[in-house]
């Protein structure tokens, strides 16, 4: 299915090429704000937000803003028709023809493809659920490109929720595209990298190791990502209290680290980066949050100044096949073509909206 407008639901629909390019527009940015004031003046950019969400969201509006831009939408969908039952399709619909740019975040995988299918300007995915966060991940490789001076030849460690973080997920594809990184996942058993993005890793040339210390691995690491352990993503509250306060950065494990180490991670956090942390020199999370607005500056650029469409499903329907993540927004919004992948192995397919596998 072709659409007619260029969306961003994920970095690997585009060539390292583009990366490479937005980010340099993101460094100029950051050189010189006041230079792309009137980039968007008259252009309108909605954003709907069907999960709560501080940095994303405000600096989306931030962005558009310092652009010379207006903005619409809601960030709480109980204030919309969605409460009254409207459907992912009629309500991006509806939207999109008041807007010239969408940004959807949603509890659900899978959702902003599912939007791009019917919208009338470009979608960006600003996180589906567990899934993916490519805009989160422009930051994070803004963030390296600034502070480390490469994307290349890095020792990143990623430690936490790793089943269920699209952050991690999104930075694991992308730096995998990049020459000698080395990825060490550090977490329990139960929350650890899902299969799909070791094989991606594999598949690129890159390399991993899972540990489940965090004292084990810093020593090693050029880049240290934290992230907490998500409360909503379990399904009860018991399972959460069994991996909270699992993983906590403190000044004593700093002390094992290289002393060019950078921590990041994409916020907010609960209690697994400790307040003593922050003073430190080599703690980057509070400038990495700066430095997405300037990543979104130069995507929201980008997007507006491709006309070219893009290729939304490129798989095939099934008959009678469902995904089977019910967290699939397939599994949800019942019009939506149930699109998979297959590598030429047919008895095993792979969604289209949230790369989850199935054997038929």
């Amino acid at each position: 299915m072709q659409s007619e407008y260029q969306h961003l639901i994920d970095l690997s629909d585009y060539p390292v090429a583009w990366w490479t390019k937005l980010l340099d527009l993101g460094v100029r940015i950051k050189e010189d704000p006041a230079a792309y004031a009137h980039e968007c003046d008259g252009k309108i950019m909605a954003t709907l937000f069907y999960e709560p969400s501080t940095r994303t969201q405000m600096s989306f509006q931030t962005a558009m803003l310092r652009l010379g831009g207006r903005i619409i939408g809601f960030d709480n969908p109980a204030n919309s028709s969605v409460s009254k039952g409207e459907t992912i399709k009629d309500t991006t619909k509806i939207v999109s023809s008041y807007s010239d740019i969408l940004v959807i975040r949603h509890p659900l995988a899978g959702t902003a493809k599912a939007a791009s299918l019917t919208a009338d300007c470009p979608v960006i995915n600003a996180g589906d659920g567990g899934h993916l966060h490519p805009t989160q991940t422009l930051t994070d490789l803004l963030t390296l490109k600034i502070e480390k001076k490469t994307l290349s030849g890095l020792t990143i460690g990623l430690c936490g929720d790793l089943i269920n973080g699209r952050t991690v997920h999104s930075l694991c594809k992308a730096l995998s595209m990049f020459k000698d990184n080395k990825f060490i996942f550090i977490s329990t058993p139960e929350l650890s990298m899902p299969a799909y993005i070791k094989d991606i890793i594999k598949a690129n040339g890159s390399t991993f190791e899972e540990v489940n210390t965090l004292e084990s691995a810093i020593g090693r690491l050029d880049v240290l990502y934290m992230t907490r352990i998500q409360q909503e993503r379990f399904a009860t509250r018991e399972e959460y209290l069994a991996q909270k306060n699992t993983y906590v950065l403190d000044r004593k494990k700093m002390l094992l680290a290289k002393k060019d180490i950078i921590v990041m991670h994409p916020l907010p956090r609960v209690d697994e980066i400790t307040t003593e942390v922050d003073e430190d020199k080599r703690a980057m999370y509070f400038t990495q949050a700066k430095y997405g607005v300037f990543a979104r500056m130069a995507l929201i650029m980008t997007i507006l100044s491709e006309n070219k469409g893009s290729e939304t499903l490129k798989g095939k329907v099934y008959s009678g096949v469902r995904c089977g993540n019910p967290k699939c927004i397939t599994n949800h919004e019942e019009y939506l073509p149930k699109s998979f992948r297959s590598s030429g192995d047919e008895t095993l397919l792979e969604c289209e909206y949230c790369d989850e596998r199935k054997l038929i």
